[in-house]
């Protein structure tokens, strides 16, 4: 994704005996709590202020501290903060093409997620367009690790045994794949899911290892079973007219710096969450595998969900560039 701040290079580069001396101080509102699985998040913050003899500052709040999951793209938007995580699942009716990134069962692995999201966002206008609709810019895109299922019960490693159960679910598309089992979704943010395993209103929540982790889930749920699907995390965006105040130097450095995160969530995302099931299961955790056979059967009662969103689309008479989507992601699929 480098060229899309190469010809700011070239402005900086002219710029850069006379650039501004103007610093300003980024609000960047995240839903997750602090943890190491956001370190890429953190270093690109420090790398900024560094690059940039501290010129621009980014300061982090976690924890929903300058606003919920659902309200941080309309805050970014229209200035109230200056940069978010977005979680497409949650923008379902808003974000309509980069919450397909979130529909289950297209992508086999994270890696492959987001190496589909790097290439479309260069080649097809709709995922700008889309954020910029809203006012934001796009920074980089997050991984996640595949999603499990974790709970009290160790049964979750059996598709059938799963129906009726609740599990916890977000966006348009996940609590179809697991309605399609008999499953209840239920809406639970991520930072509510061990009180909810806790009380009962849980059955199982649905998040990657690195989450059942930096948020102890093994506590009130300790058996993890899956892997179950790949899709993409949340986004970083800034408030594009934020961003278009700050120097031309200034700029191409942050979307440098945004490069280089993404590539090191990347670059990292096997390792870090094949190390958070280690620490899940050196305190106390246990990680059950779901057979082939067993997922086999899930993805084969689950309507095809890529198509759905198509159709969807159409319905919103964005038929023709859904189907553009559909056909490039499914083209770089069928080659690997």
């Amino acid at each position: 994704m480098f060229n899309r701040f190469t010809t700011l290079v070239g402005a900086a580069a002219l710029l850069a005996g006379t650039a501004s001396a103007q610093e300003v101080t980024l609000r960047f509102g995240h839903y997750l709590g602090d943890s190491p699985f956001l370190a890429a998040e953190q270093e690109f913050a420090a790398a900024v202020e560094e690059r940039t003899e501290g010129r621009v500052r980014i300061e982090i709040t976690y924890a929903g501290g300058l606003g919920a999951g659902n309200e941080l793209l309309t805050l970014t938007g229209r200035g109230a903060i200056d940069m978010a995580a977005i979680v497409p699942g949650y923008y379902a009716d808003q974000l309509l093409y980069w919450r397909a990134y979130q529909i289950p069962f297209v992508f086999e692995t994270p890696r492959q997620a987001m190496e589909i999201s790097a290439a479309a966002y260069d080649d097809l206008p709709y995922f700008r367009e889309e954020l910029s609709s809203f006012g934001v810019e796009f920074l980089f895109h997050q991984p996640l690790g595949d999603y499990y299922l974790t709970g009290p019960n160790p049964n979750c490693d059996n598709i059938d045994a799963l129906a009726g159960m609740k599990i916890r679910s977000f966006g348009a598309d996940i609590p179809k794949a697991h309605e399609a089992i008999g499953a209840v979704p239920v809406s639970v943010g991520v930072g509510d899911v061990y009180e909810a395993l806790q009380r009962g209103s849980l059955d199982y929540s649905f998040l990657n290892r690195g989450n059942i982790l930096s948020n102890r889930l093994y506590e009130p749920g300790p058996y993890s079973c899956g892997p179950v699907m790949a899709i993409t995390g949340h986004l970083i965006v800034i408030n594009e007219d934020v961003f278009n105040d700050i120097s031309a130097a200034d700029q191409a450095i942050i979307l440098e710096e945004a490069d280089r995160a993404g590539a090191a969530y990347i670059n990292n995302i096997e390792a870090a969450e094949n190390a958070a099931g280690d620490a899940i299961v050196a305190a106390g955790g246990t990680i059950i595998p779901i057979s082939d056979e067993e997922l086999a059967k899930w993805k084969a009662t689950a309507p095809d969900l890529l198509q759905n969103w198509v159709d969807d689309m159409a319905s919103r008479g964005m038929g023709d560039q859904a189907a553009e989507v559909a056909t490039y992601w499914r083209a770089i699929i069928d080659a690997n």
